[in-house]
């Protein structure tokens, strides 16, 4: 497996680095993955590379760069507010926001590794990974980590062109349950699970992490991508 970043470019002209993890012999698939509000960082490489050591190409695109470019931060008070501030900028773009940026990474995946290809995102990453199932080409499946946003009533309405999996942590302050069970049974064709964690607990760099809510939610999620790359 090897890594590096490459620069890639949106439809409408957009630049944008994307980190790519690239498995020893062919791809079994290819998967994008959509950062959280932390940008490109140390975990969201390692996550590429873990799918990578797994026999996936791995990409993922650093999708604060239309605002900011070259963003990599922790997880202090202050990365969180800067974080949170670089989300709310991005969100105020004109129309399609991010979305080309990341149908950029889909066509880049797909020509690439030559195989159909999903996506995983987390936190802001999740809802942009529920957008790119409802609204791009080229997807096979999409796994939302709980996705912030994703069960408003806006985001709700949307219809996926391909299956979902979302996971959702029961003690997540930012997604309230009775959301994500009025989510749920909008959507019943999308497979929604609970887990006794808090936000962000797939992240092993994050006070909030939990190991065994992390590791089913993996498992959930490699089955699925291995049923929608078939």
């Amino acid at each position: 497996m090897h890594s590096q970043s490459i620069d890639l470019q949106a439809a409408d002209g957009q630049h944008f680095p994307t980190w790519v993890a690239v498995p020893e012999g062919p791809p079994r698939g290819a998967i994008v993955v959509l950062q959280e509000i932390f940008g490109v960082n140390p975990h969201i490489r390692a996550v590429t590379e873990r799918f990578a050591a797994r026999g996936y190409l791995a990409v993922a695109p650093a999708l604060f760069t239309r605002v900011q470019p070259l963003v990599e931060l922790g997880y202090s008070a202050e990365d969180l507010q800067a974080g949170r501030a670089l989300k709310a900028a991005v969100e105020q773009l004109p129309a399609a926001g991010v979305l080309p940026d990341i149908q950029a990474a889909i066509d880049y995946a797909h020509q690439r590794s030559g195989t159909k290809v999903v996506a995983v995102g987390f936190c802001w990453g999740g809802l942009l990974a529920w957008r790119a199932a409802c609204t791009l080409q080229g997807l096979a499946g999409a796994a939302c980590y709980y996705g912030g946003g994703m069960t408003s009533a806006e985001e709700a309405a949307r219809q996926p062109r391909c299956p979902v999996l979302a996971h959702f942590g029961r003690h997540d302050q930012w997604i309230p349950l009775d959301g994500v069970q009025a989510f749920a049974r909008a959507h019943p064709d999308v497979a929604v699970h609970v887990y006794e964690a808090d936000h962000g607990f797939n992240c092993d760099q994050r006070a909030s992490y939990d190991e065994a809510s992390a590791m089913a939610a993996r498992d959930r999620t490699l089955a699925f991508f291995d049923h929608c790359l078939a």
